[in-house]
């Protein structure tokens, strides 16, 4: 871990969130010297934190080997420039695993995804969670999406039992709820935007004190990504306007046409750019080629933009 518990508060707490996708070789395997060099791209562009092995780096498609690698690789690869957080979850066994490969390997924190498949109450995703979060001495951010979503009385009990529970990112999109749980819980944790193309969503959790978010398209438009993020945070709404309707709604209808391709565009967007990182892996598919075409026509605009 190279950086202290405020320093990791304040980097994903204030500052535009990557993403990384997960870089494989045409055999299939983890391609680590591709992910080596997206890394490298990634940590020159004005980031405040690297999220490794995530949803976009499809954490549900990599075995635990696949895990330690990636984690490892990316912590020397960023050299102490920025936080690393990596990725946890699946069931409790299997999130203590991934929790303790991070920190052997030197991230800065996980986040801590939601279980595998079943419908849960919310003490049960309370226990969930604390028992991973007790089983590591790195950072943790819960990610509330899925079947792991929790009302805004459990998120205080987990604050209340895990010290090392730093932050929560929303992958529901209900502001609502977030809401509530940011007026009930205040500061002692650090909120990020995570829904599925996070930007589309960045007004309403601005207004409510989130700052921040995860940027999947920072993968293929990293420039736009961070020009969209500095205009919402110095209150441009007319360059915020002007992204969200040139690029953001388009790709976001892109984005709605096939299940998946919330990972899967953002795939083929690198690809686009000349910074392949092979296919996704089954379940999810790669877009069609008039869907590349179409993704093609918005990676234009954005240049403009």
């Amino acid at each position: 871990m190279n950086f202290t518990r405020d320093d990791v508060r304040k980097a994903i707490g204030d500052g535009l969130l990557s993403f990384p996708i997960t870089d494989f070789a045409a055999n299939g395997n983890f391609d680590a010297e591709s992910y080596r060099k997206r890394l490298e791209w990634f940590v020159s562009h004005d980031i405040s934190a690297v999220f490794v092995a995530g949803g976009t780096g499809e954490f549900f498609n990599l075995t635990l080997d696949e895990y330690r690698e990636i984690v490892s690789l990316a912590v020397e690869t960023v050299g102490g420039k920025l936080p690393v957080i990596a990725s946890a979850g699946l069931s409790v066994g299997a999130g203590q695993a991934y929790a303790r490969a991070a920190e052997q390997a030197g991230a800065d924190g996980i986040l801590l995804m939601p279980p595998y498949l079943t419908e849960c109450p919310q003490e049960g995703l309370v226990e969930y969670a604390r028992q991973i979060c007790d089983s590591t001495s790195i950072n943790v951010i819960y990610y509330n999406r899925g079947n792991g979503v929790l009302e805004a009385d459990a998120v205080q009990q987990l604050a209340d039992a895990c010290p090392n529970l730093i932050g929560l990112k929303d992958g529901k999109g209900d502001i609502q709820l977030l809401n509530k749980i940011v007026k009930t819980v205040g500061d002692r944790l650090v909120y990020v935007g995570g829904v599925p193309t996070a930007e589309i969503f960045a007004e309403a959790y601005l207004s409510i004190g989130v700052n921040t978010y995860s940027s999947a398209v920072f993968n293929f438009v990293p420039e736009m990504a961070v020009t969209f993020y500095k205009a919402l945070r110095q209150g441009d709404s007319a360059t915020v306007k002007k992204i969200t309707n040139e690029f953001f709604i388009p790709f976001v209808n892109l984005r709605d046409t096939r299940k998946g391709y919330a990972v899967s565009l953002v795939k083929a967007g690198a690809e686009l750019i000349g910074k392949p990182a092979g296919p996704v892996r089954a379940p999810l598919v790669m877009p069609a080629e008039r869907e590349m075409a179409m993704l093609e026509k918005l990676i234009e605009k954005a240049a403009a933009l």
